[in-house]
């Protein structure tokens, strides 16, 4: 009744069946994961925006990673800036989408340390390969603050960190590779500039992060779950209508033939 299970078709039909079930199960529980990583995260940066500014070296030190409870922590430094040494970081967004330069300087501290400073987004208004314009920070000592935000890699960023570009441009934020490039003991991570104002609003500063909406990533997962628990539900569907094409063909074909009417 039921060999034709046994059939090419039907072999493969389940095997990809079977072979749906986890993949869908394990996707169900990706998105699960990405919510409870949305929604500590919003909690994180809840708490350090809402704490008050402490100085950048009592979470940051040459060689150590910033922490994650300590991202976005609001900061302050008393320094001056490196312009000499000021890179610009490619491929950077601001808040209407327009595709631009990040502004890394270096802020030289009192004890000889230094710290790296995103001052903010610039437009990408010449070619790619030549420096962009940047406005001049406030020159002499200044107290800056900002949001302390940790190195940034390949695997959180999705971006490649590529060699051989322009001079003073790079891919991405990283203590160590500037470390190196000035020579000095740079602090772990860097800071989002929120204060002071540049003037001319030129570099624009960035925003504080959204941290309200936590995504639909339960809804993906819960989704992902229904999915697979329809599977093996239309497996079931699909064999039983196919039992019964069955038995009514073959019900048909051993019927006896109607014999003709009489003239």
């Amino acid at each position: 009744m039921y060999r034709f299970l046994l059939s090419r078709q039907w072999v493969i039909l389940t095997l990809v069946a079977l072979a749906l079930i986890p993949t869908m199960i394990e996707l169900g529980f990706w998105q699960l994961h990405r919510h409870e990583h949305k929604v500590a995260l919003n909690k994180v940066i809840s708490a350090s925006l809402a704490a008050k500014p402490v100085p950048a070296e009592t979470l940051t030190a040459p060689g150590k990673r910033v922490r994650h409870d300590d991202l976005y922590r609001r900061v302050t430094a008393k320094g001056h800036f490196d312009t000499a040494h000021e890179e610009v970081v490619r491929r950077r967004t601001n808040a209407d989408g327009e595709v631009g330069y990040h502004v890394l300087t270096p802020f030289a501290l009192a004890d000889g340390r230094v710290l790296m400073v995103n001052r903010g987004w610039v437009p990408a208004d010449g070619a790619q390969t030549a420096f962009p314009q940047i406005p001049a920070p406030a020159q002499g000592e200044i107290t800056v603050t900002g949001r302390l935000m940790a190195d940034q890699t390949t695997a959180d960023s999705g971006i490649k960190n590529v060699q051989g570009l322009p001079d003073r441009q790079v891919m991405l934020i990283s203590s160590e590779q500037q470390a190196r490039r000035l020579g000095k003991q740079v602090l772990g991570g860097y800071i989002e500039q929120t204060a002071p104002q540049s003037k001319g609003d030129s570099p624009e500063l960035i925003p504080d992060p959204e941290h309200g909406d936590i995504g639909p990533h339960m809804a993906y997962a819960i989704q992902w779950w229904l999915f697979s628990a329809g599977i093996p539900v239309g497996w079931v569907i699909l064999v039983r209508r196919e039992r019964r094409d069955r038995a009514e063909a073959a019900a048909a074909r051993t019927a006896p033939e109607a014999e003709p009417a009489p003239v």
